[in-house]
């Protein structure tokens, strides 16, 4: 089964980074995404989409980012629920939070970073955009170069 969720917003509310009894970091936040169509001489609607990070990723969210700036994040969609003190069920739906980047928006004191460095990933998920971890010049062979075709510069504009 595939379960991933992908979302660019804001964040809503001011970050509170929290400590579990086990000593946990875990970060609630609400992250407002536009919808990508407006009806005809409406406003396009935004949704606010409630979100959950745990230990190294909650700190890093914590640290860099506050409310009001764009946020990308990737995760997975989880539901429960629980009872309120009246006997209420309520049914929750979170994004879990695995990795969070900077998206490269221009801030007052200029471009918010956006390098592939700037973006955490707890260590159960492979790192991405990792160039740390390309293969050198001198660990490929001839052979894994054999289909790739040498094009000539003759004739480019730039």
């Amino acid at each position: 089964m595939l379960n991933k969720v992908i979302l660019m917003g804001r964040i809503t509310q001011d970050l509170e980074v929290k400590q579990t009894q086990s000593g946990a970091s875990v970060l609630s936040f609400t992250v407002a995404v536009q919808r990508s169509f407006a009806r005809q001489g409406e406003e396009r609607q935004t949704d606010f989409i409630n979100c959950v990070a745990w230990r190294n990723t909650a700190e890093f969210i914590g640290r860099y980012f506050r409310k009001g700036r764009m946020i990308a994040i990737e995760g997975n969609l989880r539901t429960r629920t629980y009872d309120d003190k009246n006997g209420v069920k309520h049914y929750v739906t979170e994004v879990f939070v695995d990795n969070a980047s900077f998206t490269g928006e221009k801030t007052e004191g200029g471009y918010q970073q956006n390098d592939y460095n700037n973006s955490y990933a707890q260590p159960q998920t492979a790192p991405q955009n990792n160039y740390n971890n390309a293969p050198s010049n001198d660990d490929l062979s001839i052979g894994d170069m054999a289909d790739f075709e040498v094009l000539s510069d003759d004739g480019v504009p730039f």
